[in-house]
């Protein structure tokens, strides 16, 4: 009689670790799951006579690491994304992982080399993230800028009728709203945009953009049954969480990313890109 409490409690822990196993297997199969494209239109005050609107993909956090995110599947999604054909991309930051965890670390050369394959009529723009300056932000930026990517450190380009400001990292205070802005003066009249790792940037915004482009909060990543997300990591908690909004009158844009941080589990938060198309009021009613 005495052996029958025994092999009941073996059974019991047999069948926790099997539990644990599908759940741990889950997070991983939903972290690896296609991207969902979400799409979004903005109506544009003051854009020009005469241009077509545009098409921008919003691409973010890729967090490029085994065992969810080895470089050349970063590569087969690139290449599926340019069949969206968008006319500019911005990458939100985060490209390198950070996890612990990880099955397999890559250098920055291998974490950026990927990027060569995103292909946009426009070119594509970057900003980095907090987990590039904590890795090695000096060749993760050589790496873009090798894969053909416009690396934006609190700076400003043109790309055809828009002015693209790209505002530094906010976690690891590199950015500076000021000088984005005179960069982006600099280039004249024209709708602007601003891309940037963190939304926590928008409250301090000197003045409104058509619309800002960030990452960073993977919305959630781990977002639970009744509990919710575990974390959005900002400081203004939920309030730039996910997904389009419009804060205070500020258009906004915040992906949920290709790639996972710290766990490489999802759970209630697919991965996802935005696509957004920029125009006229009478073009993208």
């Amino acid at each position: 009689m005495s052996g029958r409490p025994k092999r009941r409690g073996r059974v019991w822990l047999i069948g926790l670790l099997l539990f644990a196993l599908a759940i741990v297997g889950k997070g991983l199969w939903n972290a690896r799951a296609e991207p969902i494209v979400r799409t979004a239109t903005i109506a544009v005050a003051g854009w020009p006579a005469d241009t077509p609107p545009m098409r921008v993909l919003l691409i973010s956090d890729t967090h490029v690491a085994g065992p969810d995110m080895p470089p050349e599947r970063l590569r087969a999604i690139l290449r599926r994304l340019n069949r969206l054909k968008p006319d500019l991309i911005l990458l939100a930051g985060d490209f390198h992982s950070g996890k612990n965890v990880a099955t397999r670390h890559y250098s920055a050369a291998e974490v950026t080399a990927p990027f060569a394959e995103a292909k946009a009529r426009l070119g594509v723009v970057a900003v980095l993230g907090n987990h590039d300056y904590w890795f090695q932000p000096e060749p993760i930026a050589r790496g873009m800028r090798a894969a053909g990517v416009t690396v934006l450190r609190n700076g400003a380009v043109r790309r055809g009728p828009l002015i693209v400001g790209g505002v530094d990292d906010e976690v690891t205070r590199h950015d500076n709203l000021k000088r984005t802005y005179a960069a982006m003066d600099r280039l004249g009249p024209g709708p602007r945009i601003l891309v940037t790792h963190s939304p926590d940037i928008v409250p301090e915004l000197p003045a409104p953009v058509a619309a800002v482009f960030a990452g960073h909060t993977h919305c959630g990543q781990i977002a639970l049954p009744v509990v919710g997300a575990l974390s959005y990591a900002s400081q203004y908690g939920d309030r730039f969480a996910c997904g389009a909004m419009t804060d205070h009158g500020q258009r906004l844009f915040v992906g949920a990313g290709l790639g996972t941080s710290i766990l490489p589990l999802r759970y209630g938060v697919p991965p996802d890109v935005w696509l957004v198309t920029l125009g006229p009021p009478e073009a993208v009613k």
